[in-house]
């Protein structure tokens, strides 16, 4: 993706503040994920099935239909886990590794963060983790973080196409087109499956009974459910806590925040900067979209125009240093 030049004035002003910054705090939101290739199911368009993304995230919508919730999230939990983190994710872990005081706040759910091997001491999740679960018992104290198993249990696997049997090319014997035939029968073959698009409401999707969905495996009686923070769910007081400490230090002033793929215009994410603002940092915004970045700028910000897993790598290079050694992907286990 191509990327507007940097005007020499701002990279030559980042550049210098970068350098003696020590205290650094980046707020993340979807644009930091949009080269990997996920749908994030906001804003415009932001349906699945023909239902509205946000719909499905609410604690009203799992109690009523938690098989639908989780075919939603075992679809976005499979997604994520076909692509890779992008140069953005390494750029910033690599930043914390050479900013011990640097801490990252991200809006995402899509686990690339870790994936790109950001020190989870210095990664903050505000909404949580499409690959934690927890207990919806109310006496159950029941989680998991990391669950990587895609399908989580065997009845959200998603669909596969049946593989088409083509002629041959090389072969006239009728050997190679009989085994083609009989794997695309009995779908003994994966090569040249295609995952089922579950997300299309055209495709056929079966209701899933209550037993086959993820079951807490410490009381065995209630269902798992996403870790993520839903509509109408408080943020983690943890990671609130943590994050108002390191901006609201009195010894420790901010030196630098960057707001990246964000307009950080919803509470509590929209006041950090104004925080760290109000604490001497100066601001840098990397944002696709140039109203919605600019509407977060204040005077003596600045402001990166383009694609985060290109911009990043680039204006923090004085820092971390050529990071695309690091771009060969992380599938879990």
């Amino acid at each position: 993706m191509t990327v507007n030049k940097i005007p020499a004035k701002d990279r030559e002003s980042f550049t210098e503040h970068l350098q003696k910054s020590k205290r650094i705090l980046a707020l993340c939101g979807a644009g930091l994920s949009a080269s990997s290739g996920l749908p994030t199911f906001r804003g415009a368009g932001g349906l699945w099935r023909n239902y509205d993304a946000t719909s499905l995230a609410t604690p009203e919508a799992f109690e009523e239909q938690p098989d639908l919730v989780w075919q939603f999230y075992s679809y976005r939990r499979h997604m994520a886990l076909n692509v890779n983190p992008n140069p953005a994710h390494y750029a910033l872990a690599e930043l914390a590794r050479k900013r011990p005081e640097f801490v990252t706040l991200t809006q995402n759910v899509d686990g690339l963060s870790p994936r790109a091997n950001h020190p989870a001491e210095q990664l903050h999740l505000l909404h949580g983790s499409l690959f934690d679960v927890r207990c919806t018992s109310f006496y159950c104290k029941y989680v998991e973080k990391d669950n990587f198993t895609d399908p989580i249990v065997p009845a959200l696997a998603i669909p596969k196409s049946s593989k088409e049997s083509l002629p041959s090319t090389t072969d006239n014997t009728g050997a190679e087109a009989s085994k083609s035939l009989s794997d695309a029968i009995s779908g003994n073959t994966a090569a040249g499956q295609k995952d089922v698009d579950i997300s299309d409401a055209k495709i056929p999707m079966a209701d899933i009974p209550t037993e086959d969905l993820p079951q807490c495996p410490k009381c065995k009686k209630g269902l798992l459910r996403p870790g993520v923070v839903w509509f109408g769910e408080p943020l983690p007081v943890k990671t609130m806590d943590a994050v108002d400490e390191f901006v609201q230090d009195e010894e420790s002033p901010i030196d630098l925040m960057l707001v990246i793929g964000t307009s950080a215009k919803v509470f509590p994410a929209a006041a950090y900067a104004d925080k760290a603002r109000s604490r001497g940092a100066r601001v840098a915004v990397i944002n696709m979209d140039k109203q919605d970045g600019k509407k977060a700028l204040a005077k003596g910000d600045w402001f990166f125009h383009g694609d985060a897993a290109v911009i990043l790598p680039d204006i923090l290079f004085p820092v971390i240093g050529d990071v695309s050694a690091h771009n060969t992907g992380s599938n879990p286990a």
